[in-house]
């Protein structure tokens, strides 16, 4: 059987979680032949390169090294670089992931050369479009093709805006890429003894724009993980582009243990014996939930509206979590990138494997 080409684009850190487990599973599969473009998003060495070494991840066929400048400019420049290696790949699919500039961008490269797209993680909504996820992921689901989503919830938000035909429910392929992470990181990790920990620490990580491009916004931050830091030790893993920001403001991290960005593997062996994770990334709302530790999120409202509902996390200016802890079934099973697989292949008409 002829196998089925197609391009994934992806630019940052989560997007590079993403793809590994989907990667393996294409390997595995045999029915699709998968080309990496890496847009250069996140462009750090701590931030890119050292995942697709741990993660086993194809080296990216196109590396295009457009990180930086504002969402606009960012944008524009990604479009017109992907474009043109599509128009010399010509696949049969194109894959993005999640809610990032590069997400955008592949996508309006390829609806113009009328290439399908194919969105992972596809009709999450925090129904607040001033961030500019949300605006990246609205349009993008409208652009794709084929929408693989990860709840039940995201099905109903696809349905409300009339997109329900092209949606399938497939699960969370994070929790596929934790499970292996979790693995791996038991086996290979240091990270705990490196940083002299012990159990019962708190993990933090702060970078969304909306959090530190307003310094009076982000000095609340850093004052509400230092509270936390009273009572236990609290890790933060310290993004670039925070760290600037937060030396621009003359804002303190006194009582705060502070890394650099680490690698998903060691992320992960450090939420093993973590109990709090406290956050503004979307990721790690859900990695908490798979760690089963309870999560306290900074920001004003979550597209991940599950984990709140089962008392997993809760939103910062809430006193206390909502409801007692039960489990989130529309994960899925740590399968999820067999059944992406699938219904990229079936969808590209390159039915089952024959046995």
């Amino acid at each position: 059987m002829k196998q089925a080409q197609i391009v994934t684009v992806v630019g940052a850190r989560p997007q590079f979680v993403k793809a590994a487990p989907l990667s393996r599973a294409i390997r595995a599969d045999g029915r699709l032949a998968e080309s990496i473009v890496h847009t250069g998003q996140h462009y750090d060495e701590n931030m890119s390169d050292v995942f697709f070494q741990e993660l086993n991840i194809p080296t990216p066929k196109h590396r295009l090294n457009l990180g930086g400048g504002g969402h606009g400019k960012m944008t524009g420049r990604m479009i017109e670089a992907v474009e043109e290696i599509l128009v010399d790949e010509a696949p049969e699919a194109v894959v993005v992931y999640g809610d990032t500039n590069t997400t955008l961008a592949a996508a309006i490269a390829a609806a113009k050369l009328h290439i399908p797209i194919v969105h992972i993680e596809a009709g999450l909504r925090s129904f607040n479009r001033r961030m500019p996820e949300e605006i990246n992921r609205i349009l993008t689901d409208h652009a794709s093709s084929l929408l693989l989503c990860p709840t039940s919830l995201a099905m109903q938000n696809l349905k409300m805006e009339g997109l329900s035909a092209k949606a399938h429910l497939v699960g969370d392929i994070m929790f596929d890429a934790t499970l292996h992470a979790i693995e791996t990181g038991m086996r290979t990790s240091d990270i705990v003894d490196r940083l002299g920990l012990s159990p019962g620490y708190a993990v933090a990580t702060l970078h969304r724009s909306e959090n530190t491009d307003d310094s009076s916004r982000l000095r609340r931050c850093v004052e509400y993980i230092s509270k936390q830091a009273d009572t236990r030790k609290v890790v933060l893993p310290l993004h670039p582009r925070t760290r600037q920001r937060l030396l621009d403001a003359d804002i303190s991290l006194s009582g705060i243990q502070l890394t650099e960005p680490l690698g998903y593997v060691d992320l992960h062996r450090l939420l093993v014996d973590a109990d709090l994770i406290i956050t503004d990334s979307g990721g790690l709302q859900k990695e908490a939930y798979f760690h089963r530790k309870p999560c306290i999120t900074l920001r004003d409202e979550t597209e991940w509206i599950e984990t709140i509902e089962c008392g997993w996390n809760r939103l910062w200016h809430q006193n206390d979590w909502q409801v007692p802890r039960v489990e989130i079934s529309d994960y899925g099973m740590g399968d999820t990138a067999q059944r992406c697989v699938e219904k990229i292949a079936d969808f590209l008409g390159n039915g089952p494997t024959e046995l």
